[in-house]
């Protein structure tokens, strides 16, 4: 695509890059009664939209390019990493320094603040009420809301504090016949206690811990021995604990929206996890990739069944809307379990959004917004869902979350632009052009950039420095049977890194972790 010549006098900022066909100029005037019936029609309703929807977080990762298929619909982010650039992006520009202990009070800061309000204000029509989604929110969250009249359009967060106990995930899927690796649900005071549980229920010596709530990283111990027990008892005893088998196993992660009509699954993928040129935390997640083979048509159709009738069960419990899930597929007897319940919108929607399927019919998020917008539906789920299978072979995408693993405190000086980035002749990754998004990848060679850090934050290790979205695979099964990073993974990640340099601070402080990164 050659651009035109700026007009005289255009702040460059201003020019949008990339960008689809054009929505409607103006809302279309013929009511709006009808439930939407197919496809098409609800292409048409969200390109003709009139209600303002907008996404908080600390930056707009895990929607970014839904502009591209609904109309009016926006992000509002503490981090901008297009430095105003992007047309739908919004960062209020006085941000005096603080400590975020949560990713909550990033978006409660963001929805009170006088700039973002004012912002928002000039964008709604008089009498509407525009619709609010992000990953992050609390009772504050929904406080804060219903005084400035905003809809916030998720399940409420004592729904979702409930169904994130991975006790209470457990106990609904045995309900709903969705099975876990076998496992018992009890509580134990001692080491006898955690051995005569687990023989009780034939799980056998080697042993997988898990407590109620947390990242699956830090609250899941493997215990074998009376050793392992004692290192981390005092995280075990006085709660409720799952004790399951533990097993020779493939997590997949997919995604997947609750509607009126049944539960949407979207594509399955594999997880990044814990390599060391990505992240300092062992077992950290730290990317997704979307690859036919994930799982085996068998496989697939099973953990496909397995989703749809968990949402079933879901439902039940007044949720709807998004939500995604760990699936572990036992690799010596083809099993296929239930492993972990995410309720909200989590860090593979980046993926799923630009997929065949999506493509072919609409991004997964809009059956959400489907759900919280004001208009009925009558879709055939299973149509949609049998179309998605089988454009799950079509599709190959992969991201990667780049934390600083070294032991620094700096300001930032210099730091990777924000666009589309692709190999040049001599191997090498150079920048190519603004880009707002990842949909416009073409190849293997190229790659789009997501900058969160930029020049005057501070980065430290376990900081989030930005992610990596390309087409192709990032991972390869080494002979011992582990996955590795592939040679151009590598290579992409030590060019992103090479583009950055900072000042050390004169007294290093002992920097806070992150917001976890995953359903940022």
């Amino acid at each position: 695509m050659v651009s035109a010549p700026l007009a005289e006098g255009l702040d460059p900022r201003e020019v949008s890059v990339g960008t689809d066909a054009a929505f409607a100029s103006t809302p279309s005037t013929a009511p709006k009664k009808r439930a939407l019936r197919n496809i098409s029609e609800v292409r048409h309703f969200f390109r003709t939209n009139d209600v303002p929807v907008f996404f908080f977080g600390a930056t707009p990762f895990n929607l970014l390019g839904l502009d591209r298929w609904v109309r009016n619909f926006s992000y509002i982010t503490y981090y901008d990493g297009w430095d105003g650039a992007h047309p739908n992006v919004f960062t209020p520009r006085h941000k005096p320094y603080q400590e975020f202990e949560s990713g909550e009070e990033i978006n409660n800061w963001l929805l009170t603040n006088p700039e973002v309000r004012a912002h928002m204000a000039r964008m709604i029509p008089a009498g509407v009420r525009p619709k609010i989604a992000m990953v992050f929110f609390d009772e504050e969250t929904e406080g804060i809301c219903a005084e400035l009249g905003y809809d916030l359009i998720l399940p409420s967060a004592a729904l979702r504090e409930h169904l994130d106990s991975k006790i209470v995930t457990t106990k609904l899927g045995n309900e709903a016949g969705v099975p876990s690796v076998p496992n018992v649900l009890t509580r134990v005071a001692d080491w006898d206690g955690l051995v005569a549980a687990a023989e009780a229920a034939g799980l056998g010596n080697e042993l997988v811990v898990q407590t109620p709530y947390g990242d699956s990283g830090k609250t899941t111990f493997f215990i074998s021995s009376e050793a392992d027990w004692r290192k981390h008892s005092a995280d075990i005893v006085g709660q409720d604990i799952k004790v399951m088998r533990r097993i020779n196993n493939q997590p997949v992660a997919v995604e997947a929206v609750l509607t009126r009509c049944g539960t949407v699954v979207g594509p399955f993928m594999t997880e990044l996890t814990g390599y060391s040129k990505l992240t300092p935390y062992r077992g950290g997640w730290c990317g997704n990739e979307m690859h036919p083979t994930v799982l085996t048509a068998e496989r697939r159709t099973k953990a496909n069944e397995l989703v749809r009738r968990l949402g079933d069960r879901l439902s039940d419990e007044g949720y709807r809307g998004f939500f995604e899930v760990d699936v572990l597929v036992d690799t010596d007897t083809d099993e296929v379990y239930l492993g972990e319940l995410n309720p909200r919108i989590s860090g593979a929607s980046a993926i799923t959004n630009v997929t065949a399927g999506a493509y072919a019919d609409v991004p997964l998020f809009l059956f959400h917004l489907l759900e919280y917008m004001d208009v009925d539906f009558e879709l055939d789920i299973d149509e949609i869902n049998q179309r998605w299978e089988e454009l799950a072979s079509a599709d190959v995408w992969s991201q990667m979350i780049i934390k600083e693993t070294s032991n620094v405190v700096e300001q930032l000086e210099w730091t990777p632009q924000t666009g589309a980035y692709s190999l040049d002749a001599d191997g090498a990754l150079v920048f190519r052009r603004a880009a707002l998004d990842w949909h416009q990848l073409q190849n293997e060679s190229e790659a789009f950039f997501l900058r969160i850090y930029g020049p005057r934050d501070y980065r430290w290790k376990g900081a989030d420095l930005g992610v990596l979205v390309t087409k192709g695979r990032l991972q390869v099964d080494s002979p011992d049977g582990r996955s590795a990073l592939t040679i151009r993974a590598r290579h992409f990640i030590d060019s992103v890194r090479a583009n950055y340099s900072g000042r050390p601070l004169a007294e290093p402080a002992t920097a806070k972790p992150a917001v976890g990164f995953k359903s940022l």
